[in-house]
């Protein structure tokens, strides 16, 4: 059975909405800058934030300013909408939604404490109410129209990934004819002095797979994908933009928040996608890597390329120097840049390269190019714990 992807939809720091991220790819404007959070200690971070505040969000999605939100689901909504496109109404009233989020609303919820601990008396208890992972779900259901099948991924950064990988499986059970699957995260303070403690944020702009990098800077952002069989097509009458060809996923388990050193995890997915979707190795045109620019990942992601491909490893990038580390969103975002790749045969740069990783010697795309011959490409999404998920995408 085919899994054809029929809607798009996207919101992050390089841009809001499909055409916006793809003039950004084209013409190597990144949306990491300056961010208005600083770390404790003071020190400015880099981050991709989005554009829009959470006013100028509901103002999108025709809401009030008053409605108690978190930005989390704004921005998840405002994602979701444009997948769905022109889809009828009736259709989505029962759509299958299947999102993945690291923080949930947390972007409001950390403003609950300080307030708390001052005065536990007078605090707004009602914050708390958007904490939780899977309320973000259900209000980016409800702002949609949906009140189907809807479930919560949080596999830290291949979550959106692994949404995915669950829809098209359910859909190949016969379980669904069509779902929506994608993920979103919000910045937020926790999340950024988190990574900072860890010693693998960036104070500068992260350089993906470059002999030079330091680590990554954050992102927000959201991106969803309608997923549909050939009988949903019949009903919709949407037109195909790509094909969900093949995934795979594999936890080694090796370290908390560190990748296998050899990328055995990372290996193992990239494997396991191949064989589902029936490819060998030299079928893949273009890899868009999960590149975070930390010295472990990317070095450990360079050898599980070497394992899998030996010595005729595909054009790749990370475009994670566009959009900024985000998150759950990650898998999400970077499979609509693959849906984009597969439709205008395009290449994307890996922003800020200059020097090959010594023990790997890959050098990534640096140069945006359009008219390629793409058929498949294949997208990377590693997670804290070894959680690691690579799906394919093919041409039609």
């Amino acid at each position: 059975m085919n899994i054809y992807i029929t809607g798009i939809g996207i919101v992050s720091g390089a841009g809001v909405g499909v055409a916006e991220n793809l003039q950004a790819l084209r013409s190597g404007t990144t949306g990491v800058r300056r961010s208005a959070f600083t770390f404790n200690n003071g020190v400015p971070v880099y981050a991709a934030e989005v554009k829009h505040t959470n006013a100028e969000l509901k103002n999108l999605l025709g809401l009030s300013e008053d409605a108690r939100l978190s930005r989390t689901s704004l921005l998840g909504a405002v994602a979701a909408k444009e997948a769905l496109g022109n889809l009828d109404k009736k259709l989505v009233a029962d759509l299958p939604f299947i999102s993945g989020t690291t923080i949930g609303g947390m972007d409001i919820t950390e403003n609950f404490y300080k307030p708390y601990l001052a005065d536990k008396n007078s605090a707004d208890y009602s914050m708390l109410l958007t904490h939780d992972s899977g309320d973000t779900t259900e209000k980016i259901a409800a702002l949609i129209g949906t009140q189907g099948f809807m479930t919560t991924i949080s596999t830290a950064c291949s979550s959106s990934a692994n949404t995915l990988m669950m829809g098209a499986r359910m859909m190949r059970q016969g379980r669904y004819k069509r779902v929506l699957a994608g993920g979103v995260d919000a910045m937020a303070a926790f999340t950024l002095n988190g990574f900072r403690s860890l010693m693998i944020y960036d104070a500068e702009y992260c350089r993906p797979f470059d002999a030079s990098r330091a680590g990554l800077n954050l992102g927000e952002g959201a991106a969803y994908l309608l997923l549909e069989t050939e009988d949903s097509l019949q009903e919709t009458g949407n037109k195909p933009l790509a094909m969900l060809s093949g995934w795979g996923n594999a936890n080694d388990a090796y370290h908390q928040t560190a990748s296998s050193p050899d990328g055995n995890g990372a290996t193992m997915a990239m494997q396991n996608a191949l064989k589902c979707a029936g490819l060998q190795p030299e079928q893949i045109s273009y890899v868009n890597a999960h590149g975070t620019a930390t010295p472990n990942n990317d070095l450990s992601e360079s050898k599980a390329l070497i394992n899998v491909f030996g010595g005729n490893v595909p054009k790749f990038s990370s475009t994670k120097a566009f959009t900024g580390h985000t998150l759950a969103a990650a898998g999400g975002v970077e499979a609509v840049y693959a849906t984009l790749a597969l439709q205008h045969g395009a290449l994307f740069p890996n922003l800020n390269f200059k020097t090959p990783i010594e023990e790997c010697g890959l050098v990534p795309v640096t140069e945006y190019s359009e008219g390629n011959s793409i058929n498949y490409v294949l997208s990377n999404s590693f997670g804290f714990g070894g959680n690691n998920s690579s799906l394919i995408f093919g041409k039609i």
